[in-house]
């Protein structure tokens, strides 16, 4: 027999037996990282007590939105010293922001039946959880509503699970047919146990209301030690979103709760403490490849009073969120009218400033041209990624990503995805 082929014998035989032998792993690598999700991930979720939502919420904090910019930053010099922008980016951000505030002022909006609302009698949580449904319903129906939006209710933990279930059920029975990017959230998680507990109260909720089946999807608040170290010492999460059975969209940061449990004094809890740092970056490797996004938490100093208040309050918020975006954390919470002004500003700013570089970039790697850089597949899919959350928000346009990466955006977002489940491959 021939060297070659001896060599297409024995790489044959080789490779079938490989096949059988990580037949198992190839399946596990398949389901528990199927890669990046599609679709938009808003840039941030408000968080709204149940008894303060109305059908005139997303309309109340747009409004308020822009009457605290055109008081504290009327012009685009002074938005550009209120946020410690460089003029050149606060003129390129300054109009997006405002039609923003008009257009689309929330993008995420969470209804709070847990520490946003606190503890009621049992019939006026009732009542306020079948108000909410009707008038979320109504929203959706009208086109008054945010592009996502959902409820948090009461966690699991024995205290508070029965209360938990009922405002859940109640909300649904009300809701009917949860809207396109509903999502509840599952508060204060201990266990991996919890995680699973959810899946068949999904599963027995959508039976009950008619739901198609895996339509109700939920977000994992991280909020606890328990969450981030287990008792054997490992991490939970990335058991927490197997037992999850995909229906797991997120992993958000709970700031005070956590800093708080970890013995963090109130004045130096925040989102860029080393302890939310160390936690953000276990949910990050948790989530990562999966399917499930992270969101950041959120700041408390809120922009109130006067002018100098508030555009101090604008500078840590804009520059936590700008450092968030860099560690690549996409979505935040905010908890105030006043400060979407800054979480535009600085998501805006963010893509604005990184587009020419990275659009350029990328033509480069896609045209097979000397652009200085030697990237690798994946690197480019983070640089599509890119360019397609900086369109979802509003930051950028279709015509500037044409022309800087030569690319039409459907090309744009099939780039964002792997050559194949679990493993890197180039994306032209």
């Amino acid at each position: 027999m021939s060297g070659a082929g001896l060599f297409a014998d024995l790489s044959a035989e080789l490779a079938a037996e490989l096949d059988a032998r990580l037949a198992a792993a190839d399946e596990r690598l398949r389901t528990a990282y199927p890669g990046e999700p599609s679709g938009r991930q808003p840039v941030h979720t408000v968080y709204v007590p149940a008894d303060r939502y109305t059908s005139d919420t997303v309309r109340t904090w747009g409004r308020e939105a822009r009457a605290a910019l055109a008081e504290h930053g009327r012009t685009v010099m002074e938005f550009a010293d209120a946020l410690d922008l460089p003029p050149r980016t606060a003129a390129e951000v300054y109009d997006r922001v405002r039609a923003k505030l008009e257009r689309e002022p929330v993008e995420d909006l969470r209804i709070d039946f847990e520490d946003g609302y606190g503890n009621r009698s049992d019939a006026d949580e009732d009542a306020t959880a079948q108000a909410a449904a009707e008038v979320l319903a109504a929203a959706v129906a009208s086109g008054d509503g945010s592009p996502f939006c959902g409820i948090r209710f009461k966690s699991f933990e024995a205290p508070t699970r029965r209360r938990g279930l009922r405002t859940l059920a109640l909300f649904l029975e009300t809701l009917g047919p949860p809207p396109d990017g509903f999502v509840v959230t599952l508060p204060k998680v201990t266990s991996v146990e919890q995680v699973e507990a959810m899946v068949p109260a999904a599963e027995r909720l959508e039976a009950a209301y008619g739901l198609e089946g895996g339509s109700l999807r939920f977000e994992i608040q991280v909020e606890t030690p328990q969450a981030i170290l287990g008792t054997d010492g490992v991490s939970p999460l990335a058991s927490m979103i197997r037992a999850s059975a995909g229906r797991c969209t997120g992993l958000h940061y709970g700031t005070y709760d956590y800093s708080a449990a970890l013995g963090v004094s109130a004045a130096y809890q925040s989102l860029e403490h080393p302890v939310a740092d160390h936690a953000k970056a276990v949910m990050q490797v948790a989530a990562a490849g999966t399917g499930v996004r992270v969101s950041d938490g959120s700041t408390n100093v809120l922009p109130v009073g006067g002018t100098g208040a508030v555009r101090a309050a604008w500078r840590l918020h804009a520059r936590l969120v700008r450092r968030a975006l860099e560690g690549g954390i996409h979505q935040g919470w905010d908890l105030h009218p006043a400060q979407l002004p800054s979480r535009y500003a600085a998501v805006y700013a963010f893509f604005r400033e990184g587009l020419p570089a990275t659009a350029a970039r990328l033509r480069g790697y896609l045209d097979r041209a000397d652009s200085g850089f030697l990237d690798e597949p994946a690197t480019a899919r983070a640089m599509a990624g890119f360019l397609v959350r900086g369109l979802d928000c509003g930051a950028v346009d279709e015509a500037e990503v044409r022309t800087l990466a030569g690319i039409a955006p459907p090309g744009l977002r099939a780039l964002t995805q792997p050559a194949g489940p679990g493993r890197l491959g180039r994306v032209d």
